[in-house]
């Protein structure tokens, strides 16, 4: 029996580490850095963003993650003018179809970028630090591509006084209290982009890594100890025209998981001005979300989602909701609304 009770807890465990390794985001859309290095230092200057989500509120123990993130280029480009968003003509769109017609890529240029990051679900805590390096270059004068790497390390903690064992001795946990390992975190991506359209793959936590609490007491296979394992995103999207005030942005994620099925997210977002947007997001077989934003002027912009949980979970949950705040940092050609990342 005890053998039965302790393979159970620890494939809990195991289960929960897997599932939140690499917290889910909803508005990853308006900083796509979270999930791929290459983005660092996309525009012509330093993107820094908070952000709270509260995943499945009013559920006991329910995930809560919040991060802070800065990129930015190393080496800035010289434009020979301001931004057309950066003054308003009356009855105008200054990124209208315009703008976007005779865009053009930025030239050549390294980028880096910070992620702080903290997720909490039950018992269990993920803290981690890491810092990024991308180098853009042109594939057109329409076209760029960056490759990016981050580098960094991660604290998986367990609260064990969460944990309910029979046995307060019991092998399973070497110990009481908070109970820390530290592992490497290593992510790389790759990202395409234009005026018209992005693509981008990457990945996290690249280096599987053992992530059990027992010092080697239990002996098995996976079912008695948690593993960090590789998380796989690839991620599109593409710009379509109402008219010149108005354009529908859709996009698509797909991550891939080891030894978890494969998540499908597909989103719409629609821009006015490039100023005001709203949009709408579903996740195979687990839920929708709405979202807006704003983007006030050329030094702040805020976001908002609300997740409905289309499972079980909706009986218990009062949904997920996610905030995110961004600063433009030495925006000195007043963008308004990012060149390179839409």
């Amino acid at each position: 029996m005890k053998k039965f009770v302790l393979t159970g807890l620890m494939g809990l465990i195991t289960m929960c580490v897997q599932a939140q390794q690499q917290p889910h985001y909803t508005q990853y859309i308006m900083n796509p850095f979270i999930i791929n290095p290459a983005v660092a230092g996309i525009e012509n200057y330093w993107d820094l963003r908070l952000s709270h989500r509260h995943q499945w509120a009013g559920l006991n123990g329910s995930p809560v993650t919040t991060y802070f993130t800065v990129h930015g280029p190393l080496r800035k480009s010289d434009y020979s003018t301001s931004s057309p968003t950066g003054f308003d003509i009356q009855g105008e769109n200054p990124r209208g179809k315009a703008y976007w017609r005779d865009y053009t890529t930025p030239p050549p240029h390294p980028g880096a970028g910070l992620t702080i990051l903290n997720d909490k679900a039950g018992p269990l805590n993920r803290f981690s630090i890491s810092a990024a390096y991308a180098h853009h270059i042109n594939l057109s004068p329409r076209t760029s591509l960056s490759a990016g790497l981050s580098l960094g390390m991660q604290q998986v903690s367990l609260d064990a006084s969460k944990v309910g064992f029979l046995d307060p001795n019991d092998p399973a946990i070497n110990g009481t209290g908070i109970l820390n390992r530290w592992r490497p975190d290593i992510g790389a991506g790759l990202w395409l982009y234009s005026a018209d359209y992005f693509a981008g793959i990457s990945a996290q936590n690249i280096i599987p890594q053992n992530i059990g609490y027992d010092n080697g007491k239990l002996v098995g296979d996976s079912l008695y100890r948690g593993k960090l394992v590789p998380h796989l995103f690839f991620t599109t999207g593409y710009r379509l025209w109402i008219n010149d005030d108005i354009n529908i942005l859709p996009s698509v994620m797909i991550k891939f998981i080891t030894a978890m099925p494969m998540s499908v997210d597909v989103n719409a977002r629609a821009m006015f001005r490039d100023r005001f947007w709203m949009g709408a997001s579903y996740r195979l077989h687990d839920g929708v979300a709405a979202m807006f934003g704003v983007n006030i002027n050329s030094t702040f912009n805020i976001g908002y989602s609300y997740d409905y949980t289309a499972s079980s979970l909706n009986t218990v949950s009062k949904g997920s909701h996610e905030i995110m705040i961004g600063f433009l940092l030495g925006n000195k050609y007043g963008d308004t609304c990012p060149r390179n990342v839409w």
